[in-house]
């Protein structure tokens, strides 16, 4: 397995390879890799004969009051958990290589980004649309394999990619839960035990509005505060809760068929988001 550390080996590498002829897979990452981002490596294996991950912290995607600095890092359990799923190369750049001291170009989606976590991290998908078009261009991916656990990011960077022409097919993998429920992320390591427990309201409140709604279209807002309101009683501080059409990332209309009911809370210090896709 290949590991580069700079924009300008890493890209020539690819370049080579699309001379070549060879497919490629991009999974995009910020390390400390869990199940959830092996099974996205998976899907890049069966449809690659390349198949890249990069391992980044960006720096761009963080408010200056958010855990930037202390975001969990594990090189080496990532490099052997990348070899043991069969990945072929690991771009690990640091920040400083990965930015010229100097850049002020942005790559900006101003439509899908707004609502849910684009309305309480403003500068957030600024920063993951920039970083990912960065990569695209370095990578050169046949696909790109995004999980559904930050849906809204996936579907922002499925528009970012037809808006601007990318030549690449981006491939939506499901959310991978532990077996308790909670939706897999590598900041539940900063839940104690006790918040981890609590933290399972969220998936369970989820899916008892989905419940309702799949059963009475009309109980959309209903089922919302009542959602909002079991996050809360478990101690959560619920940053959204909310139903959205998957197209247009706006409230449902009459036309709407598939939607997503997303929430984002904290438990303790810990943000945590979760979502239910759905037909109605």
């Amino acid at each position: 397995m290949k590991i580069f550390k700079t924009r300008r080996e890493f890209q020539q590498y690819a370049l080579e390879l699309k001379r070549a002829g060879k497919t490629i897979g991009l999974v995009p990452t910020m390390g400390f890799l869990h199940d959830g981002h092996m099974s996205l490596i998976d899907i890049a294996r069966a449809k690659a004969d390349v198949v890249m991950v990069s391992i980044f912290v960006n720096p761009t995607q963080f408010a200056p009051n958010e855990d930037f600095d202390r975001y969990p890092r594990d090189f080496d359990g990532d490099v052997a958990k990348c070899a043991d799923h069969g990945a072929d190369v690991i771009f690990a750049p640091e920040p400083g290589e990965m930015y010229d001291a100097d850049a002020s170009v942005w790559v900006e989606e101003t439509s899908l980004s707004r609502p849910l976590c684009g309305r309480s991290r403003p500068t957030f998908y600024r920063g993951v649309t920039t970083v990912v078009a960065k990569l695209f261009l370095l990578a050169q991916p046949d696909y790109a394999v995004f999980g559904l656990k930050d849906a809204q990011q996936c579907f922002v960077i499925q528009k970012m990619v037809r808006d601007l022409d990318f030549p690449i097919e981006i491939i939506p993998a499901p959310l991978v839960r532990d077996s308790d429920g909670l939706a897999l992320s590598s900041r539940n390591r900063y839940l104690s035990a006790d918040e981890r427990s609590r933290a399972l309201s969220i998936h369970r409140a989820l899916l008892t509005a989905k419940e309702e709604i799949i059963s009475d279209r009309q109980a959309m807002a209903a089922a919302i505060e009542k959602a909002k309101s079991a996050i809360a009683a478990a101690g959560g501080r619920v940053d959204y809760v909310d139903i959205l059409d998957c197209r247009t990332m706006e409230v449902p209309t009459a036309d709407s068929r598939q939607v997503i009911l997303a929430a984002a809370a904290f438990f303790g210090t810990t943000r945590l988001i979760d979502n239910e896709i759905f037909e109605i």
